[in-house]
């Protein structure tokens, strides 16, 4: 039997569906394409002589200190899954302008944020974690996001629209929304709280209740108001459906689905344990598949483009569909087309930025840490 090309396979999957499911587990196991080792340590090298040049003396990699330790906390995360030992000067120089930034009541924050940047620097505290070092500070953060979320630390009603959800950490008073969400629900589960804990449970409640599907999970009005376009996407948040101001209101009173929020809710489900056949996820996966690209973040144009691709990395490795199948049947290796983006948008200094000057964007230290994060999802598994 002569040996079948990925090129083969994949003109058989895309003109005879059938066909090809009727072989299944008689061809041999492809390698799915992903980029080389040597491929992205030349990408990777570039980004991080970056940012080492960008580094302040006091570890901060933020070029405003009014930033805060999020941005730090970013790009060591994504150092450190990049191969990057802490006692690498640039990892060990920010992990110690993580550690001056713990205060008191185990948050991780200088100005404000508080949700968004102790959660990365709990994802950052746990991948540096050798033998230990962090656990009380990890368990300290912990407890104090936790605090943070509508419901946890103060009582709350399940049908009230904002409960399970996290804010910006607004002592004098905050809206949930989906992105911080989303961050802490990975810091929460990373830092080894079980998936049935209430504070997981409350949250997946929040998320689902952003999401464009009328069920059992999501019974605000703005769901049923869908377009067919928006039909199983997640928005940023549900509060918003009395907004008449709100951008993300459509002309039905519904609510725009967006692409990195749709790829965040997508992932906070597979990470907190909900099945792949849950209708939930079935419908996020069907939204993904009809605005598959890279080329820009669904909804929001080249808005939060390297958020998008964080979110897009994590989502898609959680799911594990590989290749992935896009609404028309066309097959996509991600990995590798991710790859081929990041490097095709590097800078000859090694960094990325958006023209796109919202959401911070235009910064080349946040934007590279968002691109570092995402390489690190690109290799083969």
């Amino acid at each position: 039997m002569s040996t079948l090309t990925r090129r083969d396979w994949l003109k058989i999957t895309a003109v005879a569906p059938a066909a090809a499911a009727a072989t299944e587990g008689l061809l041999p196991r492809l390698s799915l394409a992903a980029p080389s080792a040597d491929d992205l340590k030349a990408v990777i090298d570039k980004a991080v002589k970056f940012l080492a040049s960008r580094q302040k003396d006091d570890g901060d990699l933020a070029p405003d200190p009014r930033v805060g330790p999020g941005l730090t906390a970013l790009a060591v995360s994504a150092l450190i899954r990049n191969g990057y030992g802490t006692d690498t000067p640039v990892v060990a120089k920010g992990l110690g302008f993580l550690e001056k930034n713990v205060h008191p009541d185990g948050g991780v924050y200088s100005q404000g944020l508080a949700t968004y940047t102790t959660s990365l620097a709990i994802v950052a505290f746990k991948e540096a974690n050798a033998g230990g070092k962090y656990d009380k500070v990890i368990d300290a953060a912990t407890k104090f996001v936790k605090g943070l979320q509508y419901g946890g630390g103060q009582k709350a009603d399940p049908a009230d629209p904002r409960y399970g959800g996290a804010g910006y950490g607004n002592p004098k008073g905050d809206r949930p929304d989906l992105s911080n969400t989303h961050f802490m629900v990975e810091a929460l589960l990373a830092a080894g709280v079980p998936k049935d804990d209430p504070a997981i449970k409350r949250a997946v409640t929040f998320i689902s209740r952003c999401q464009n599907l009328k069920s059992e999970y999501n019974d605000q009005p703005f769901a049923a108001k869908a377009t067919d376009d928006d039909k199983g996407g997640l928005t940023y948040t549900p509060l918003e459906q009395t907004d008449d101001k709100s951008p993300r209101r459509t002309a039905a009173g519904g609510l725009r689905s967006e692409g990195g929020m749709t790829y965040a809710g997508l992932k906070s489900f597979l990470y907190a344990g909900v099945g792949k056949d849950d209708p939930r996820v079935k419908a996020a996966v069907a939204w993904i598949r009809k605005h598959y690209t890279l080329a820009e973040n669904p909804g929001q144009g080249q808005a939060g483009l390297f958020y998008y691709y964080v979110t897009f990395a994590k989502a898609m490795d959680a799911l594990g569909e590989e290749p992935f199948a896009d609404a028309k049947g066309a097959k996509h290796d991600w990995r590798q087309e991710l790859f081929d983006t990041l490097k095709g948008k590097q800078k000859p200094d090694g960094s990325w930025a958006n023209t796109n000057r919202a959401f911070f964007e235009s910064a080349p230290e946040l934007a590279t840490a968002f691109a570092l994060l995402a390489l690190s999802y690109t290799r083969k598994k």
